[in-house]
């Protein structure tokens, strides 16, 4: 499964930037810098055309008549206990689902992964696990929580000092290096990227199904 790069442009900016309320912002009273960075803790999301799935009544059907069940997954939270050399985040996520027969009683499983990723485009891990949504006889909809965790090495997790000094060093108005944003540079950007990592959670699909979530 290929992860598409808009997830990651988009998480990327936010990570950077991320903290508690009047952090991370320029400074301009002082002198120009950015005086928090981002947090350890990954950020948590689900990429491209995985955060719903549907099953057909036949393999190879793709028509609205032959809809069987749709799902998706949405009010993905997490937490962070960034306390320890080992960095554990804990995510939720909902699944909810809809089916057209409503006639007697049905249980589905559907199969999701959680994956680690560093830079937007490295696989540190992947797991797979299985929510499980039982419909009701007459029930067209159900709904059901999923859970996912993962563990990141704060160490790795963590930009060098002389990285995180060019990034936060205060700049003076009309100075020539505050003309330059230090996250264009090469350097700074690979660091950054070494750094990041993110918790992605979405339904474990066959080419099929990642198609047809691609193109419909």
């Amino acid at each position: 499964m290929q992860f598409r790069p808009a997830f990651f442009a988009a998480t990327a900016s936010a990570m950077l930037l991320a903290a508690c309320s009047g952090e991370g912002e320029l400074v301009v009273d002082q002198g120009v810098g950015i005086t928090a960075l981002r947090s350890v803790c990954p950020a948590v999301g689900v990429p491209n055309y995985t955060g719903d799935v549907t099953l057909f009544t036949s393999p190879e059907a793709r028509t609205a008549d032959a809809l069987d069940v749709t799902a998706t997954i949405t009010n993905v939270q997490s937490t962070c206990d960034e306390t320890g050399a080992q960095v554990y985040t804990n995510a939720t996520f909902d699944v909810v689902a809809q089916r057209r027969n409503t006639s007697g009683a049905r249980t589905v499983e559907l199969p999701f992964f959680s994956t680690v990723m560093r830079g937007g485009n490295s696989v540190v891990s992947k797991r797979v696990g299985t929510v499980t949504l039982t419909f009701a006889d007459g029930q067209a909809r159900a709904q059901t929580t999923g859970t996912a965790g993962a563990f990141v090495d704060r160490a790795s997790a963590t930009l060098p000092e002389d990285i995180r000094e060019r990034i936060t060093r205060r700049r003076r108005a009309g100075d020539q290096s505050a003309a330059v944003d230090p996250l264009t540079e090469p350097e700074v950007r690979a660091a950054v990227a070494r750094a990041t990592f993110e918790l992605l959670i979405g339904f474990q699909l066959d080419d099929a199904q990642l198609e047809y979530n691609a193109t419909r």
